[in-house]
């Protein structure tokens, strides 16, 4: 079957009306999380999951697996579109990735321009958006077909590359993200051993014979992490937010934003499809190059519209872009793509090259949904821009009860079991003090999703190699990642050693 014939059956599976249901849900939440300073696409994908999981119950496991990721992702990059309302409005960003956006999209709107930063932030998202999935379509059968010749020792290697990237670029610290990627993979070795059937840092409670839960720890981390750091230290957003006027950009704004759009998207694109590089590095990239192509770079921060077209297109584009890796080579590239590679686990779908031949409905439905949720994104992020920045307002004495009643009652829906609620609270009070003393969370969550996967790889190639460890340098791809991995590693040590500041904070 050719890529067309597979994109076709993935639009049949995106056009069920339940699955243009949950794309919709999906996105209206998205842009709802990225539009509510604090919560950020993490917290906002961790918390659904249980939610979907439930939706979803009476499904065929395909299906339901097809439906929840469809509705997940849609909260991915909707979150994406949503953090550029409070950079404008509030000089707030939303997320992480939309930091740039603060310089100049805020300025605009002092100056009366919250419309057309507004909107040129929603043209651009859609275009990098629609950028992106063709990237994705073109590059996802290739690349799986490539990744299904690899073998254990390869596959380890890639992991490994996947792990050291985003604990090479997280945080402040390096020494504080390698240390929370250790923890990771500590947690991820509790239970069974599936090789050998010992149980492993169990001390006799059966309760952990089948290792902690993944949604357990990241909705505790990140849904309840928040919440205790809002409640602790009374976070009061203060700053009045800007009106908004015209909201449709003028001819002048469109001419001055199509070439950022443009740069942004492709710019955005290939970082994201990089590991550990995420929306924030694409944003932060897209702001200099934008700044070093202008013929007026003194106005930038001042109001400059290509300040906030490159950045804003280059987030959404890395969004798309980081997808890539997760569903053809199984390694998530951020924390959210590794809480969507978790999702996916759930359902027992495992990403990676043999998604495309076992679960072409799941890959490809999720690929077709995301030019549809692109097209609904657009649709509502022109006309209900004012109603988004009503949404900044909610009171922090509403939205936090429904954050914690929703972990709770969706930690629970999953696992019947009152442990995991001990746990998530215990994970929640974790995820502020590792907050506050700036450990970073991400590596944690992707070493839990892939630690377990690296193990079994690593015995599987010390198998056939009758316990040589030279199999991962023989190799020459293996040898490859693990060059890579050590690079991305020591660069920014290097970098750091030589006074220059190394900081990805990923999608926060």
């Amino acid at each position: 079957m050719s890529t067309l014939q597979f994109l076709a059956d993935g639009f049949a599976t995106a056009f069920q009306w339940h699955n243009l249901l949950f794309a919709f849900i999906g996105v209206v939440i998205g842009t709802a999380v990225g539009v509510l300073p604090g919560i950020g696409p993490m917290s906002g994908v961790a918390l659904l999951i249980p939610v979907t999981a439930t939706m979803t119950s009476g499904m065929p496991t395909t299906a339901a697996a097809a439906s929840s990721i469809i509705l997940l992702a849609g909260v991915y990059y909707g979150a994406m579109y949503g953090g550029s309302t409070t950079s404008i409005l509030l000089n707030t960003p939303g997320e992480s990735s939309s930091v740039v956006t603060t310089l100049d999209g805020y300025q605009m709107a002092r100056q009366g321009r919250a419309g057309a930063a507004l909107a040129i932030a929603a043209i651009g998202s859609f275009f990098a958006g629609i950028v992106s999935l063709i990237g994705l379509v073109l590059l996802a059968e290739p690349l799986s077909n490539v990744a299904i010749k690899f073998g254990p020792a390869e596959y380890f290697s890639l992991m490994l590359l996947g792990l050291a990237a985003v604990s090479g670029l997280a945080g402040k610290s390096m020494t504080k993200a390698l240390m929370m990627t250790v923890f990771g993979l500590m947690l991820g070795t509790i239970g069974i051993d599936a090789v050998s059937g010992i149980a492993r840092f169990t001390y006799n409670q059966p309760i952990l014979f089948s290792g902690l839960e993944f949604l357990t720890i990241a909705v505790g981390l990140f849904a309840l992490g928040e919440v205790f750091k809002t409640v602790l230290e009374r976070d009061e957003e203060g700053g009045a937010i800007a009106k908004i006027n015209r909201i449709l950009p003028t001819k002048q704004d469109m001419k001055d934003s199509t070439v950022p759009i443009v740069r942004g998207s492709l710019l955005g694109f290939f970082i994201g499809v990089l590991p550990g590089a995420g929306a924030t590095l694409a944003s932060f990239f897209s702001y200099m190059t934008e700044k070093k192509f202008s013929k007026r770079p003194e106005t930038f921060g001042k109001g400059n519209i290509a300040g906030v077209a490159g950045p804003e297109s280059a987030n959404n584009a890395a969004s798309g872009g980081a997808m890539i890796p997760l569903l053809t080579l199984g390694i998530p590239g951020s924390g959210t793509t590794a809480i969507l590679m978790g999702a996916l686990i759930m359902y027992n779908i495992q990403p990676g090259p043999l998604l495309f031949d076992e679960h072409p409905e799941v890959a490809w439905g999720l690929i077709a949904s995301m030019f549809i949720g692109n097209l609904m994104l657009l649709a509502l992020n022109m006309p209900l821009v004012r109603v988004f920045a009503k949404v900044i307002q909610t009171p922090k004495k509403y939205l936090l009860p429904i954050i914690v009643a929703i972990s709770f009652f969706g930690v629970y829906a999953v696992q019947y079991t009152t442990f995991d609620l001990y746990l998530l609270l215990v994970c929640g009070v974790l995820g502020y003090l590792l907050a506050k003393n700036d450990y970073p969370v991400a590596p944690l969550v992707l070493a839990l999703v892939l630690g377990p996967m690296i193990e079994n790889n690593m015995r599987r190639a010390l198998t056939i190699s009758n316990g040589d460890f030279s199999i991962f340098v023989t190799k020459p791809l293996s040898l490859v990642f693990i060059i890579a991995a050590a690079a991305w590693l020591l660069i920014p040590l290097l970098l750091k050693m030589k006074g220059k500041a190394v900081i990805v904070e990923e999608e926060g």
